[in-house]
């Protein structure tokens, strides 16, 4: 049977996903497809997701949270982090929420080595990298531009600061940039002054967006980090979410056999 896979967000169009999935269905003889889908409004996820007829999706940027509250159950770690970037319709029709994206970040730090790190914004996609820290039981602290978002990290034992009152009290190994801010060529994810003050001290800069070098990594850089942007991350994420996606095609096949095969047409 044809299956209809894709991935949501807004903006949409730069997302390389289309095409480590259908490269790889092609590699593994699997009969699927896999779009983008352009979303307005994310009260429609879930309305959108079934008049497509779709059997599973991604979902990325502004929208994961909402995945996690409109799915019909959540598996795994999704239900710490509260946000949900992959959806899998099961044999009863209903929607399942995973997260990939916890997993995924860890496995691109393999060779850091980290006592600490400093996450720069609150989102959906700090949720997942937070948590991930927190259960390799790396200290964790988040800056955000304004307290919105910050209420549940706090709740669950992160160190939290609106980035304009931050005062660091010690050096970080690694900043991670969680936001958007760097979709666009001359923003900042937060005040220069303070960045430039935090890469001074750090080993390390991560910024999740890919396929382009951020403001802040181009920063990160000047300093001498070693810097990543998120294309190993989306790799090992899609890898993740690929599994889930082709449960009985892919049962036999490892994750990492999968990313490696991505890693092919995304080098």
């Amino acid at each position: 049977m044809f299956q209809f896979f894709a991935v949501y967000g807004n903006p949409i169009a730069h997302s390389k996903s289309p095409l480590l999935h259908n490269y790889t269905y092609a590699k593994l003889n699997i009969s699927a497809y896999y779009g983008r889908i352009l979303l307005d409004d994310s009260a429609n996820l879930r309305k959108n997701f079934l008049s497509h007829k779709l059997s599973g999706a991604n979902i990325t940027l502004p929208f994961k949270e909402e995945a996690f509250h409109q799915c019909d159950e959540v598996c795994g770690v999704a239900q710490s982090i509260g946000a949900c970037n992959t959806w899998v319709l099961d044999s009863k029709e209903r929607i399942i929420g995973y997260n990939t994206d916890a997993q995924g970040f860890y496995d691109a730090l393999k060779g850091y080595k980290l006592r600490n790190a400093l996450i720069i914004g609150a989102g959906g996609s700090a949720k997942a990298v937070a948590m991930i820290l927190q259960h390799h039981n790396i200290p964790t602290t988040l800056i955000n531009r304004s307290e919105k978002n910050l209420t549940f990290f706090a709740e669950k034992g992160f160190n939290c600061f609106v980035s304009s009152e931050f005062k660091p009290t010690c050096n970080y190994d690694i900043i991670i940039n969680t936001t958007s801010a760097g979709l666009n060529d001359s923003c900042l994810p937060c005040d220069e002054k303070q960045l430039k003050e935090l890469c001074s001290c750090a080993q390390y800069a991560f910024d999740l967006i890919y396929g382009k070098v951020t403001p802040f990594l181009a920063l990160a850089q000047s300093f001498h980090l070693v810097c990543n942007d998120g294309k190993i991350m989306l790799i090992n994420q899609a890898a993740l979410a690929f599994k889930l996606f082709c449960k009985k095609a892919c049962e036999n096949t490892e994750s990492t056999y999968i990313a490696s095969l991505m890693s092919e047409i995304l080098p």
